[in-house]
């Protein structure tokens, strides 16, 4: 049709030529409108080539075909093949299925035998965080969702203040000219002063059309990415020349049968103001760095950092329900199948970023910024700990998990953690106090490594809006051994493991058979002089002279116990001061 209007003559030529560069521009300048519809054709490509070559070959039969019957026969054909699909690819989710068995099989897992201890522990959850943000900003701005990230080797909570999407003018107009950095570790985070950096980004998350972070990056795509990638969480935090630069998690996907997400590098937006040809090249192609997975170690700020898309790290844990083989997680079976727990009154769900210490932990695992997960058995009445998966949260390509099932642990899971806190503070009125985001909490206590839950008391309105922060929230550990719960004080953390070690310290002794700890110098001095006093109110006056040999004997043994403690209180203080040495070395 198009070469028979060609023919017509000049003027039709000149009207062909002027559609097709209209149509060639649109395509171009467009692509990020258009590229979610590419990246569905790429991610379903064996379903619809199978579908339409079916397709293709049952409506030929049914135009060849003479026959009322045979040409009811084909179509009945067709409708029952698209309707299994359906039922079976879509409700059942079987294509799900074998997207995870995809990842499961090309995912590099490393079994771990010990546990990592955790470090820089965050007291506030990230809703909270995001509640309190919101309420220092004004009208006409917006907060950014926080991300826990390094900067300045502290790990600490950053997000932009941008523009609010509710003006429509300002997204077009403004830039963001100011990012939070808040400390993670602190009971007292501040939104004010220096906690808010000013730096401009004149490319956002709210921003519109060519200004906005996703339209940037997928503009910034060549044809193959265009295909085979897609934009995801946005960091920020400083490069290694100090600069506040913004983060792009790439998520690549791989496979031609069910293909399957992968991380797929980063896209680095530099700060600062555009000018016009800052203008011109952000409308043509884009804006930002392309940095590969395998590129990544250059560029230190990039590694032990958080980077990782959560949409790839909950989907390489959850593949571990395979690891009893491929028809494990099949209804008749799931003898070994797990499930990442999702908490109904949790808007935060996992994974939850941790800042674990590998280094005593015989691995080769850096210490840094992890995604957590605390897998369960599948079924909604089981809430043990089966695996603690550990995903580097800078994109290495390994995944760390340690069985607890297989050691007979016992532990209890973080599904189970909601009513043990609810149980031990029955006085809360719990309808708008929710016990959320239970995080990791690993130390060496009494002369072993330890697991616990870290859990902070959030208030919600009673209409069910978002989490209301509070400076010096109430923190719960739960022992999910012991499954005691242990009510902590926020503003003193160097004071935790003694308050575990308090309350628990009985349970431990009876039970395992443990030794006296925590027991300062004062302390041990009062014991042994009681135990001297007990003794010397013993004497026998009438034999004065072998009770005084006996009493320096007794002396004696009491010193040399007082100097043994003594002794293992510094070997103590050496073996965690070589720790954290270790651990600094291998940043």
């Amino acid at each position: 049709m198009i070469k028979k209007y060609w023919n017509q003559g000049g003027k039709q030529k000149a009207v062909v030529i002027i559609v097709a560069i209209i149509v060639i521009a649109l395509l171009f300048f467009l692509r990020d409108d258009y590229q979610p519809v590419l990246l569905f054709i790429r991610k379903y490509i064996f379903v619809i080539l199978l579908s339409a070559i079916l397709l293709f070959f049952g409506l030929r039969s049914f135009r060849n075909s003479a026959s009322t019957g045979k040409r009811l026969g084909i179509l009945a054909g067709l409708l029952v093949f698209f309707g299994v699909l359906y039922t079976a690819g879509w409700h059942y989710q079987l294509y799900d299925y074998m997207k995870t068995y995809n990842v499961f099989n090309n995912l590099n897992k490393v079994e771990i035998n010990e546990l990592p201890l955790t470090q820089n522990e965050r007291i506030q959850p990230l809703r909270n965080i995001f509640s309190m943000a919101n309420e220092s900003v004004g009208e006409t701005k917006d907060v950014s969702l926080p991300h826990l990230v390094r900067v300045d080797d502290e790990n600490k909570w950053t997000m932009a203040i941008q523009p609010t999407e509710k003006y429509v003018w300002q997204g077009i107009s403004d830039n963001t000219e100011e990012v939070f950095s808040v400390s993670s570790t602190t009971p007292f985070p501040r939104f004010s002063n220096e906690n808010r950096i000013s730096t401009t980004f004149s490319i956002g998350e709210s921003l519109k059309f060519s200004r906005n972070t996703y339209n940037a990056v997928v503009q910034r795509f060549n044809p193959w990415m265009l295909f085979n990638y897609e934009p995801s969480d946005t960091f920020y935090m400083k490069n290694d020349n100090g600069q506040w630069v913004e983060v792009v998690s790439l998520i690549k996907w791989k496979g031609f049968f069910f293909p399957y997400p992968t991380f797929g590098g980063v896209m680095v937006i530099d700060s600062g103001a555009h000018d016009f040809s800052d203008y011109i090249e952000r409308v043509t192609i884009g804006k930002g760095t392309f940095i590969a997975p395998e590129d990544m170690k250059n560029h230190p700020y990039l590694t032990r950092q958080n980077t990782l898309s959560e949409k790839v790290s909950r989907l390489q844990a959850e593949s571990l329900k395979f690891l009893g083989g491929f028809s494990d997680p099949l209804p008749w079976n799931m003898e070994t199948a797990v499930k990442i727990p999702n908490l109904p009154d949790d808007q935060n769900q996992q994974p939850f970023v941790t800042d674990f210490d590998f280094s005593d932990s015989k691995s080769d695992a850096y210490s840094g910024l992890y995604h957590w997960f605390g897998l369960e058995p599948v079924g909604d009445e089981r809430t043990s700990l089966t695996f603690s998966v550990f995903v580097p949260a800078d994109g290495t390509n390994k995944l760390y998990y340690y069985d607890h099932a297989s050691k007979k642990q016992g532990y209890a899971g973080v599904s189970a953690m909601p009513l043990k806190v609810i149980e031990s503070r029955k006085e809360y009125d719990w309808s708008v106090n929710k016990p959320v985001e239970f995080r990791p909490y690993i130390k060496n206590i009494a002369g072993r490594k330890r697991m616990f839950f870290l859990g902070t008391i959030s208030s919600i309105k009673a209409e069910g809006a978002q989490f209301d922060g509070s400076a010096t929230p109430d923190l719960a550990l739960i022992d999910s051994e012991y499954r005691d719960v242990v009510w902590i004080d926020a503003k003193h953390p160097s004071q935790w493991e003694k308050s575990v070690y308090d309350q628990l310290n009985e349970a431990w002794r009876a039970s395992e058979g443990i030794d006296n700890y925590y027991m300062d110098d004062e302390k041990a001095v009062e014991a042994i002089m009681k135990d001297l006093n007990d003794q010397f109110i013993a004497i026998d006056t009438t034999d004065l002279k072998g009770n005084t040999i006996k009493e320096k004997e007794s002396l004696e043994a009491l010193q040399r116990k007082y100097d043994s403690m003594v002794k293992q209180k510094e070997a103590d203080d050496i073996a965690k001061l070589k720790r954290k040495i270790d651990s600094l070395e291998n940043k």
